[in-house]
């Protein structure tokens, strides 16, 4: 792809650098930018800068807030003593929209792929494993995406809770094998979740 001009092809370059996003995805998406007002292309910058220096990590849960505990995590009305095991919070908005469940959360930051380089201690597993042993955790729901990657994660945190008492379940197979827990729609997941299964089930039929 040829560029007329250099300040051009760097931002669209740049553009590209984003997930799903190639060159020429990102050239229509810069040429929208400069037709729009100058006023709303510093309101993007200014939104983007803000986010990464003011952003913050719920210390309960992991997710993406605005202060050191997140909403859902410090909402009384929360279930407090069941947690949700997600990948990140693209997972946690979309069970949040089925309105189907009460308890709280908790952001591992990823699953386990030795092809990309992620094993368990890039992961926040040592912290859940530490929330498990406090015995103030009645259940653990697994809802990790139904990948290889996903179910290696499931096994592996399953084992480390090993002589913790503890329910362990999974969401139901609603959600089709390969397929990324962000991309399942609404009634399907909030079906999952409600009618989710112990995870040593999960096991023998795998």
């Amino acid at each position: 792809m040829e560029f007329s001009s250099k300040l051009l092809e760097n931002a669209v370059y740049e553009m590209s650098q984003l997930p799903g996003i190639g060159k020429r995805t990102a050239l229509r998406l810069v040429l929208h930018l400069l037709r729009q007002p100058e006023t709303q292309t510093q309101h993007l910058v200014k939104a983007l800068g803000t986010l990464r220096e003011e952003v913050k990590f719920c210390k309960k849960c992991n997710s993406i807030s605005d202060v050191e505990v997140c909403d859902i995590c410090s909402n009384p009305n929360r279930i407090q003593d069941i947690i949700c095991v997600v990948e990140d919070i693209r997972d946690v908005m979309a069970i949040e929209s089925t309105s189907q469940y009460r308890g709280l959360y908790h952001v591992l930051g990823g699953k386990i792929s030795p092809m990309d380089g992620i094993g368990p201690h890039n992961l926040k597993i040592d912290t859940l494993i530490e929330k498990a042993k406090s015995g103030e955790v009645r259940e653990l729901i697994f809802a990790l995406s139904a990948t290889m990657e996903g179910d290696t994660t499931n096994f592996y945190i399953y084992k480390q809770l090993e002589g913790i008492e503890i329910k362990t379940s999974t969401i139901a197979r609603g959600i089709g094998v390969n397929d990324e827990l962000e991309y399942a729609d609404e009634v399907t997941l909030g079906r999952s979740i409600i009618n989710r299964i112990p995870f040593e089930n999960a096991l023998k039929n795998s």
